[in-house]
């Protein structure tokens, strides 16, 4: 059966964006530097539509996770942002014409839409009816794989609170951001517990895997 895997960049103090996000800046000032161990390597490149790059164990790990995802789920601020109606002619996202994803992505929404299906086999999916029947669609379309958990971090923080996340891989990256959004906030400790499965170790980011355990402990 498939299982809802969460896969992020986390810093060193617990963010997952940086403050002060913009249309310029998604991700709030310094986010970028999150995920910058992840764009020369060989695998990512690949799955966005580029040639070359490092094989190395971020590499490795980066395409284990892409080989067993059969869908991903996000929230609509990962997506596309903004709030409100999408409009007589909506945007199309931050993911350009040809997103990296390659499986059916579930949006996160409270205004319907119809499906937006674009190059490389991306399909975008607006769910408007939460979390358990996202996930239900994202199940069933991943068959026997896995559905990825994309973010952000209010979306998993649901997912969590609700007992519904198997699985997270934390990619922790040696910075500081001092401020914006944080992944664990509003977690009850009492409710979910983790338990760690897997350490993965390179000189720009420690790659950490835990097990979800839902209950009081």
């Amino acid at each position: 059966m498939a299982k809802l895997r969460l896969d992020i960049s986390m810093s060193l103090d617990g963010f997952v964006a940086g403050p002060n996000p913009t249309v310029e800046e998604p991700l709030g000032a310094g986010g970028e530097g999150l995920h910058e161990w992840v764009f020369g390597l060989a695998s990512w490149r690949e799955s966005h539509g580029h040639s070359g790059g490092a094989v190395n164990v971020d590499s490795e790990v980066v395409q284990e996770s892409i080989d067993a995802t059969g869908a991903v789920i996000m929230g609509r601020n990962m997506f596309g942002g903004g709030e409100g109606p999408w409009g007589e002619e909506p945007w199309q996202g931050w993911w350009g014409d040809d997103p990296p994803f390659h499986v059916p992505v579930f949006v996160l929404t409270h205004h319907a839409r119809e499906p937006l299906e674009m190059q490389g086999g991306t399909t975008f999916i607006f769910v408007t009816d939460g979390i358990e029947a996202a996930l239900e669609q994202a199940k069933a379309a991943a068959g026997d794989k896995d559905v990825l958990l994309a973010g952000g971090a209010n979306v998993a923080q649901q997912y969590l609170a609700a007992g519904l996340l198997d699985e997270a891989q934390i990619h922790l990256v040696p910075v500081l951001l001092g401020g914006g959004v944080r992944l664990l906030d509003h977690v009850d400790p009492g409710k979910v517990g983790v338990e760690l499965t897997r350490v993965i170790e390179s000189p720009a980011v420690t790659h950490l895997r835990y097990r979800v355990v839902s209950g009081a402990r």
